[in-house]
């Protein structure tokens, strides 16, 4: 899933390459994708890209006062053609073209999305904040806003555990499942520690990973190509996706715990005191 580091590289491409464009046409190939109807999509037809935004984990255009949200979801990605396709494409099979955007030079991009499960979702708007995903939205964790002492506002009393915390992108904005790994490894703290119980040094500290981690990933990605970007984050990841190797800091074999839907990854030498943590989801297979 695009995170935070990944819709960033998205904005700034698209702002260099889209922004005093006009759209010359948007055609719609998953009718599931569209989330709005008024306006039409075809109301961006003729008006001119004028800013290429990200709010959290979505993408936003500016084009002429209309904003073309988009959340890419868990398989979603924007494909940049200079030239697009002369043959119009066909919806429906196993094509994963939701939506294509014409440029009135000839440019343009695809968004697709793999797999059975669909949720890539556009939206045309007058305002981004009346996508209710991004009304929701808690602080951007690179904004000067965002301070050590926010953060332990934002975990005081949360009984809950800090990895799901720092997923739930009405607490914080932007994170999701593998840069919440790449943070509690780099701050030194088990995925299941309790919100509530961190001191205001592992406060400090999260928020130092958080942010450090989170600038590092856009520098990285700063410049790439659209079709880049994918393996630029896979390659920068230190532990998620990467049970069974060897933790680039101490050496041990990093390990994972498995939900219904994903998995996490972590160290057992640097998060946990070198205890495993309990796959609960493995133990009831085992059983």
């Amino acid at each position: 899933m695009p995170e935070l580091p990944e819709v960033e590289a998205l904005a700034t491409f698209l702002r260099e390459r889209v922004v005093g464009h006009a759209v010359a046409r948007v055609d719609v190939l998953a009718i599931s994708a569209l989330k709005t109807y008024d306006p039409p999509v075809t109301a961006l037809g003729g008006l001119t890209v004028t800013g290429a935004a990200r709010h959290g984990k979505f993408l936003d255009l500016d084009v002429d006062g209309l904003h073309l949200v988009i959340h890419l979801a868990r398989a979603g990605w924007l494909r940049w053609r200079d030239e697009m396709p002369a043959k119009p494409a066909r919806p429906g099979g196993k094509n994963p073209l939701a939506l294509r955007v014409h440029l009135d030079d000839g440019s343009g991009f695809d968004l697709t999305e793999a797999g059975t499960k669909k949720g890539l979702a556009v939206y045309v708007v007058h305002d981004p904040a009346d996508v209710p995903g991004v009304a929701t939205l808690g602080p951007d964790p690179l904004d000067a806003s965002f301070t050590a002492e926010r953060l332990g506002g934002i975990v005081a009393g949360k009984r809950t555990q800090i990895k799901g915390l720092l997923r739930d992108q009405s607490v914080i904005a932007g994170i999701g499942n593998a840069y919440s790994d790449e943070v509690l490894h780099v701050a030194r703290m088990s995925p299941f520690k309790i919100a509530a119980t961190l001191t205001d040094g592992d406060v400090a500290t999260l928020h130092e990973a958080i942010v450090a981690t989170l600038r590092d990933a856009v520098g990285r990605s700063r410049g790439l190509e659209a079709r880049d970007l994918k393996g630029e984050k896979k390659t920068g990841l230190r532990v998620h996706g990467r049970k069974g190797e060897k933790c680039p800091v101490c050496g041990d074999t990093i390990r994972e715990v498995s939900f219904a839907d994903s998995a996490l990854q972590y160290c057992p030498t640097c998060q946990t005191g070198g205890k495993p943590l309990a796959d609960r989801r493995l133990s009831r297979l085992l059983k």
